[in-house]
């Protein structure tokens, strides 16, 4: 068995211990893997009962079945998802809408969440945080097919176990030490991980949390959470050497404890992490609502006008109830205007990147050559999205837009081999030229997104000969205007050493700052696509 699959089956026999645990995050594709794994739920777990994530509201709430009321003359109710206990498994639950998430997990509901996304798509983090437990089978075997199922009898030995099973302060103090050491800040995680360790020892016939318990926690709760990576064990060693003056009442974490954490750290984590807490959006154009097209929404009231479109259904639903009390012949609604029900949908709107890039001279020749491969990456992402992208590059004395927005990658690159370099710094113009573009661009509907790449070495203002201080000040005062425009920015520092000046810059344009020496050929496509 997959030590994934492995970790998947224990996180099925801990939810049957303990149903508090709320749930689990199952990444991972649908297919054999996850139906042999689904075929180990206990029975003693609620009904499994399969939930699409944009299913209409009355498949949560439950409603008025229109067809059945106006077929035998009297109302008949539906029961939705959330009224009674199930198994709820969400396929594609990254797909979730976040108004919906957090309703998902709740008291006598178990959520198996599929998380079938690529590696920039996530669960909500209103579902996301009240999932105790995740588990990857994405590297399943053919042999997880036939492996052996739960052993039924430890599993109802250890849930009549559970509420006497004891947690030692030195084993609380290592789940907290532990938890600070992969930089999680949030003590619902450590509950989490709390009860996860005793429903291991109660599956395990064992009276009090021990350290393989422990281990467990670190592997399916703590451990995927990571907001950092954990030290080496030579940085470790390091920082043991001196003898502390007052030890704590545990002592140093058990190593077999970290090494379970380390074991299913995400690949990636450091570039995921500075990406994670920059995250503005889903890397698509902004929510729209109306009523031609995109996902479905829940229906509204309203008035027919031009352009509203009728759900039918939604609008039998609302005049069922209450036609005894209108009267008319047998056999026939009588709707009123307050019963009529509109549909609405929601779409996205499409995006622009707008690349602004610095051709001056105090970038240098490599330092332009880096950048314009830096631009080439995020421009292959633009295009398998279907962005649109523009190019604005400033040196001299002034910015111009080299490139009209397009669709075209030819061209784009075309555009950005062919670009020059040499002469002064004018960012405040640059920026000025990127957020005009931006405006029009939201004009026209759509999304802009100002990518910035500059050393930050402004030293021509927007007016008057060149002087460093007019123009670190034309330069700020356009970056609080992108900021007050609400627009989503990204600024990469592509001089020798980050610099303090542009990521204060960064900072009033309300921008990621992402310096490119220190930055992998992928974080960059991957920020562009969080904006």
């Amino acid at each position: 068995m997959t030590p994934g699959f492995a970790r998947a089956a224990l996180a099925l026999d801990l939810l049957a211990v303990d149903p508090g645990l709320s749930g689990l995050h199952l990444r991972g594709p649908a297919g054999p893997a996850r139906d042999a794994l689904l075929a180990r739920l206990d029975p003693a777990l609620p009904p499994l009962r399969r939930l699409a994530p944009t299913a209409p509201e009355d498949a949560l709430t439950g409603g008025l079945d229109a067809a059945a009321t106006l077929r035998s003359g009297r109302m008949v109710w539906t029961q939705g998802a959330l009224g009674a206990p199930a198994t709820l498994l969400l396929p594609m639950a990254e797909r979730t809408p976040p108004a919906r998430a957090a309703r998902l997990a709740g008291r006598g509901r178990t959520v198996i969440a599929g998380d079938e996304g690529t590696e920039e798509e996530a669960l909500p983090p209103g579902l996301a945080a009240r999932l105790a437990l995740f588990a990857d089978i994405s590297g399943a075997a053919r042999g997880d097919l036939s492996a052996e199922g739960p052993d039924r009898a430890a599993i109802a030995a250890g849930r009549a176990l559970l509420r006497s099973v004891t947690v030692p302060d030195k084993a609380l103090a290592e789940l907290a030490e532990l938890a600070a050491t992969l930089g999680i800040d949030d003590l619902r995680r450590l509950g989490h991980a709390h009860r996860a360790a005793r429903a291991h020892a109660a599956l395990r016939a064992r009276g009090e949390v021990g350290a393989p318990d422990l281990e467990v926690a670190a592997a399916l709760v703590l451990g995927p959470r990571a907001r950092r990576l954990p030290p080496s064990e030579e940085e470790e060693q390091a920082e043991r050497a001196p003898p502390p003056e007052a030890p704590s009442e545990g002592g140093p974490m058990p190593d077999t404890v970290l090494d379970a954490a380390r074991a299913v750290l995400p690949p990636g984590l450091l570039a995921g992490l500075a990406l994670r807490g920059a995250a503005r959006g889903e890397g698509r154009g902004a929510r729209r609502k109306g009523g031609a097209r995109g996902r479905p929404l829940p229906a509204r009231p309203g008035r027919i006008a031009p352009g509203e479109r009728l759900d039918l259904v939604a609008t039998l639903r609302a005049a069922a109830p209450l036609q005894r009390l209108r009267g008319g012949p047998p056999g026939q609604v009588r709707i009123l205007p307050e019963d009529v029900r509109l549909r609405r949908h929601e779409s996205r709107s499409d995006r622009l990147l707008i690349f602004a890039v610095d051709a001056s001279g105090s970038a240098a020749a490599a330092r332009l050559a880096e950048a314009k491969g830096a631009v080439e990456l995020i421009l292959a992402e633009s295009y398998a999205a279907r962005d649109h992208v523009a190019l604005v590059a400033f040196r001299g004395e002034g910015g111009e837009t080299v490139l009209p927005p397009t669709r075209s990658l030819v061209r784009a690159r075309r555009t950005l081999a062919g670009l020059p370099g040499g002469g002064g710094t004018p960012l405040a113009a640059g920026l000025a030229e990127a957020l005009a573009l931006a405006r029009a661009a939201r004009g026209r509907g759509m999304t802009p997104v100002i990518a910035l790449l500059t050393d930050g070495r402004a030293n021509v203002p927007l007016e008057g000969p060149p002087d460093r201080v007019r123009a670190a000040e034309d330069a700020a005062r356009l970056a609080r205007l992108i900021a007050g425009d609400r627009i989503a920015a990204l600024v990469c520092d592509s001089g020798l050493r980050p610099s303090t000046q542009l990521r204060a810059l960064a900072a009033a344009m309300g921008a990621r700052y992402l310096p490119l020496p220190r930055a992998e050929p992928g974080a960059l496509p991957a920020a562009a696509k969080t904006l």
